[in-house]
């Protein structure tokens, strides 16, 4: 197995492709952006962004990142690798793209469980500079990138997964850049996931939207899995930084945010389902 990074990426202004030169990509055009000490390059260019600092802030990284690596999500990473790697599977070469990488944990499971014959090409990307500054902090094998799902910088049909957990899949981008026949993970919130958190801190639940049974244009539905478990979160910290990992934390009220910091301990469901999506 080698684990190297994606390389196929382009430049954000104008489409064309990145060659490394010394410690920066440049495109011919003449578009250089520096690699980080840490590793990374910023491709989000400042008229793409909607704030300044948009994406998770570096305490919602922090806190994702300690609940991540504390395993409470590993069925999930578990499950994700098989459906990236299905059994009877024989590709000899993937590129991977993880769309929303934050700080890099579920791209790190998936290296260190890919099949020994295949060789992997990762790339995170996050429109977090936080998240993305953790990811290249804890693995230097990926191509850490700061940017948009909106405009990908990468260039077309050249990946052969696109990993979206729990994020904001943009399927025009998405089939622009994989190859004819390359896949979607996708892993989206179930109806009763959280559910105990969410009865805390809300007055009443919202129902549920229904899940659209049919595959956006340009692709087709393969097959879908789910994963559920209870998960118990022992102490004041975990529940702490779940909630920060999540859009509850700014959706909910001051009381219910006051009754979930007065728990000591708290039991919920993780209800999610993992779709993969061809592309036609």
């Amino acid at each position: 197995m080698t684990i190297s990074p994606f390389d196929a990426l382009a430049c954000p202004l104008d489409g064309s492709a990145l060659q490394v030169s010394g410690r920066s990509w440049q495109c011919d055009a003449g578009h250089s952006f520096d690699i980080a000490r840490q590793g990374y390059v910023h491709l989000l260019p400042v008229q793409n962004k909607r704030s300044k600092d948009p994406g998770d802030n570096k305490e919602m990284v922090a806190a994702r990142q300690r609940f991540l690596n504390a395993g409470f999500y590993q069925p999930i990473a578990i499950a994700l690798s098989r459906a990236v790697f299905p059994e009877g599977s024989s590709e000899l070469s993937i590129s991977c793209l993880d769309a929303g990488c934050g700080e890099g944990y579920y791209l790190r499971h998936l290296a260190r469980n890919a099949p020994e014959a295949t060789n992997l090409a990762l790339i995170g990307l996050d429109i977090s500079k936080w998240a993305v500054l953790s990811a290249a902090r804890q693995d230097k094998n990926p191509a850490w990138v700061v940017g948009s799902n909106a405009n990908l910088p990468v260039l077309p049909e050249t990946l052969d997964r696109i990993l979206c957990l729990f994020g904001f899949p943009v399927y025009q981008e998405f089939a622009r850049v994989l190859r004819p026949g390359g896949e979607i993970i996708q892993v989206d919130a179930g109806p009763d996931h959280l559910r105990e958190l969410r009865e805390i801190i809300y007055p009443e639940l919202k129902e549920p939207r229904q899940a659209e049974g049919s595959a956006p244009d340009g692709f087709s539905n393969l097959d879908s899995s789910l994963v559920r478990y209870n998960l118990t979160l022992p102490d004041k910290n975990s529940i702490a930084d779940l909630l920060a990992m999540t859009p509850h934390l700014y959706r909910a009220n001051a009381e219910g945010l006051a009754r979930a910091a007065e728990l000591e301990s708290l039991t919920v469901t993780v209800d999610a389902t993992i779709q993969r999506i061809k592309k036609d």
